[in-house]
């Protein structure tokens, strides 16, 4: 992996964020206000003034760290009672927010991280949840930081009272483990020889099996009735003039899979006229824009598991 200050791994933050149900376009200023007035009592007003823009984002990483958004809050609000306590302090070599998540983690290391049972215990967490919560604590720790949170690796590094090599190992085990698990046959639909290699090299990296590359929307639609994939990478344009989205729209109808468009012709899926796929890559494509946007198909498709095991 690359140590490359602004990609802590293959999981942008903002599209993360959003499919964790936790973006920064979801958290009011509402919200944020009641939670000062439950979780924030006997903490200074200064205090509380500098860090309210933090505390709706602090909590989302309480709860994809912990499972549990109760328990989440119950540790940010420990936090922020140490610090009204005097007991810790914001570091003053710090930015507020990471200071902030420092403090967060000095108590959840200390007490919390030590608890954790197996994530399988847990019949009440979704698929995703389930996931994390699989991936060893300092490396998840590190790969939310960056991948959810945004931190670069060397904010991260601050908040884990780490360093840049240690974090990015973290970062690339957890990635390993992400991988390792979410591995699956793989549709290909591209009619371009060279551009289908690129995508099967790509997509044989991560550890997935190309089970077919599809050049026309009959040869999809036959690869899929021989073997049903894990993940479709569709073009839109294709060889004989036909159409990579109805080629999705027919296999959808049948199976329940992620799907991921990689075009030259975005416009014509970006239109407002009917639902737009989740995942849209425009040629030509960045190897790690690619990857990131597999990694995060797969991890977040609620039905996967359910379709291999049926």
């Amino acid at each position: 992996m690359r140590k490359t200050e602004g990609k802590g791994n293959r999981f942008p933050a903002v599209t993360f964020s959003t499919i964790m149900g936790f973006g920064r376009g979801n958290v009011s200023l509402h919200r944020a206000a009641v939670f000062e007035l439950q979780y924030g009592r006997g903490v200074p007003l200064s205090l509380l003034a500098r860090l309210a823009p933090h505390l709706p984002y602090v909590r989302r990483y309480a709860r994809a760290l912990t499972g549990d958004q109760t328990t989440g809050d119950h540790y940010v609000r420990v936090a922020l009672e140490a610090l009204a306590a005097g007991e810790r302090t914001l570091a003053d070599n710090m930015t507020p927010r990471v200071a902030l998540y420092h403090v967060f983690h000095a108590i959840w290391c200390t007490s919390g991280a030590q608890l954790e049972g197996p994530a399988d215990d847990d019949l009440g967490m979704d698929d995703a949840t389930r996931r994390l919560m699989r991936i060893a604590p300092r490396s998840r720790q590190a790969f939310l930081l960056t991948a959810l949170e945004g931190f670069t690796p060397t904010e991260a590094a601050q908040i884990l009272g780490s360093d840049f090599g240690e974090v990015e190992r973290l970062i690339a085990e957890a990635q390993a483990e992400i991988d390792a698990e979410l591995a699956t046959d793989v549709l290909i639909i591209e009619d371009e020889p060279v551009i289908a290699a690129d995508i099967e090299a790509l997509v044989t990296e991560l550890g997935h099996t190309v089970v077919d590359i599809a050049a026309t929307r009959t040869e999809a639609v036959d690869a899929v009735a021989r073997k049903t994939p894990g993940l479709v990478l569709a073009d839109i344009q294709l060889a004989d003039g036909s159409s990579g989205i109805d080629a999705v729209k027919d296999i959808l109808q049948r199976y329940d899979v992620p799907v991921i468009f990689i075009t030259a012709f975005p416009e014509r899926l970006l239109t407002g006229e009917r639902p737009e796929p989740t995942f849209l890559i425009t040629k030509p494509f960045q190897p790690e824009t690619v990857k990131a946007a597999i990694g995060q198909a797969l991890f977040f498709h609620p039905r996967r598991q359910n379709k291999q095991a049926a």
